[in-house]
């Protein structure tokens, strides 16, 4: 995108009034996006945005701006504009650059561009119709979005680093209607991997159906009744609890500032002893994984909590000077408009021995959340509340009826501690966290665990 020679120019503008660190980040990606509504072709967009970002550090204060022109006029007016924010004498200049060589540990064996938009619609209608299992269904809609985002990454230590992401996401989405009244059903499977992940590697077909029948379910649900319960939570997007209530708790730009509750907490038990959970940024294929990080460090396998025991967070190099840190591959940002701080890249709880059967047949009464929906979080207290988009009531041991209405109410520092039960079936489930650096694709995920007793709440009155 630029030359090194440029780049250093640029940099050397940056250090002029004294910051001991500058950074630019090029960025230029292409998406297209297909969306079918009822089997008829809604929309069919493309676009591509380019820019650049620059930041400059000193001790703790960073400032950072960006522009969409990065010619050298362009790039030499920002870094004047921004190296204002200090008043001092240039101390050091910027060290030759080297470019940093990374191995693509993503590539797709099918690219986006090798599938014609007829094929992708044919696709999407396919999906579309296996949906239509019951004349209750009265709206399906499905689409389809791939990206590809190409980044240049210089700093001001010599560094330099080219880095290519390609992710596609497919969204199932279906709405059943009778006389009980509407409900929705949503699934949104994706990759950073190509066309492959869709024609080879997923059965569609069955997925939409699930997806139909979660709806159609629902329907018929009655009110979820309220008050202290134990809870099975199912595998997969069940693991957005613990991204939300627990793993922005870990991420360093709240534990630096303490405004985390595990602030502090490194190396004591913040969890049940059966509890262990890790961030990996290096899955191949992952939705959230990479080569690098948006400052161009490698992506690392993270171990956050070890059977029970806090052992790491999740730290970029400005937070972790806070903290007295090593930077642990997971700085992030949406493009190159955000600045990068810390962020989860595949966040999940790994697997225990417990079976689902063995967790219900445990539970004499209590409720059966398979799926999560939206919820917020607290980082700074970890209290949360989710929505439960498909839930069961459990009675002596066994599923019973279909609830809806369903939220938990609590706190991640108490819902660890109250972990008994960890399935074997960890799965992990695809979603795009948002935060100070802007949305970002993140993996979610668990085994079906058991939470010994949380708050639900509903309208179906207490037992």
């Amino acid at each position: 995108m630029i030359t090194k020679n440029l780049a250093r120019i640029v940099l050397n503008e940056c250090l002029s009034t004294g910051c001991e660190f500058a950074e630019i980040f090029l960025e230029q990606t292409e998406s297209e996006g297909i969306t079918v509504d009822n089997q008829l072709v809604e929309t069919v967009t493309s676009n591509t945005i380019y820019g650049a970002g620059i930041r400059l550090i000193k001790n703790l204060q960073s400032v950072y701006g960006y522009t969409n022109d990065i010619s050298k006029k362009g790039l030499m007016a920002l870094a004047s504009s921004l190296k204002k924010s200090f008043d001092g004498n240039q101390e050091k200049e910027c060290a030759p650059i080297h470019k940093v060589r990374i191995k693509n540990r993503h590539a797709p064996k099918v690219p986006y561009s090798s599938v014609s938009k007829e094929e992708k619609v044919a696709l999407l209608k396919k999906v579309a119709q296996a949906m239509l299992i019951d004349e209750r269904i009265v709206r399906t809609i499905v689409s389809m979005n791939n990206e590809t985002q190409t980044v240049q990454i210089f700093n001001s230590n010599g560094k330099e680093v080219t880095d290519q992401r390609i992710r596609g996401r497919m969204h199932m989405q279906t709405v059943a209607k009778d006389e009980n009244g509407i409900e929705t059903s949503h699934e949104g499977p994706g990759a950073q991997k190509g066309m492959e992940f869709f024609l080879d590697e997923n059965d569609l077909v069955s997925e939409a159906k699930e997806v139909a029948q979660v709806a159609l379910t629902m329907l018929g649900a009655k009110e979820c009744p309220s008050g202290k319960m134990p809870v099975v939570i199912g595998n997969g997007f069940g693991g957005v609890i613990f991204h939300e209530a627990c793993g922005h708790s870990l991420e360093a730009s709240s534990v630096s500032k303490d405004l985390s509750v595990f602030s502090h907490k490194q190396g004591t038990q913040i969890a049940s002893n059966i509890v262990s959970a890790v961030d990996d940024g290096t899955i191949p294929g992952g939705w959230g994984s990479g080569n690098v990080d948006d400052e161009g460090n490698k992506c690392k396998r993270n171990l956050l909590i070890k059977n029970g025991i806090l052992n790491s967070y999740m730290v970029d190099p400005f937070n972790g000077k806070r903290m007295g840190a090593s930077e642990t591959g997971s700085s992030r940002r949406e493009s190159y408009r955000y600045e990068p701080t810390s962020r989860m890249t595949n966040t999940f709880i790994l697997p225990g021995k417990s079976t689902v059967e063995e967790m219900i047949k445990a539970t004499p009464y209590g409720l059966y959340a398979k799926s999560l929906g939206g919820g917020s979080v607290n980082p700074a207290t970890g209290e949360f509340n989710f929505a439960v988009n498909e839930a069961y009531m459990i009675e002596d041991g066994k599923i019973t009826y279909p609830v809806k209405g369903a939220t938990l109410i609590g706190s991640g520092k108490d819902v660890l501690m109250n972990i008994d039960m960890v399935g074997s079936d960890l799965k992990r489930a695809q979603g795009m966290c948002g935060a100070a650096s802007g949305s970002i694709p993140v993996d979610v995920g668990q085994p079906t665990i058991r939470v010994k007793e949380i708050t639900v709440g509903g309208r179906g009155g207490t037992r």
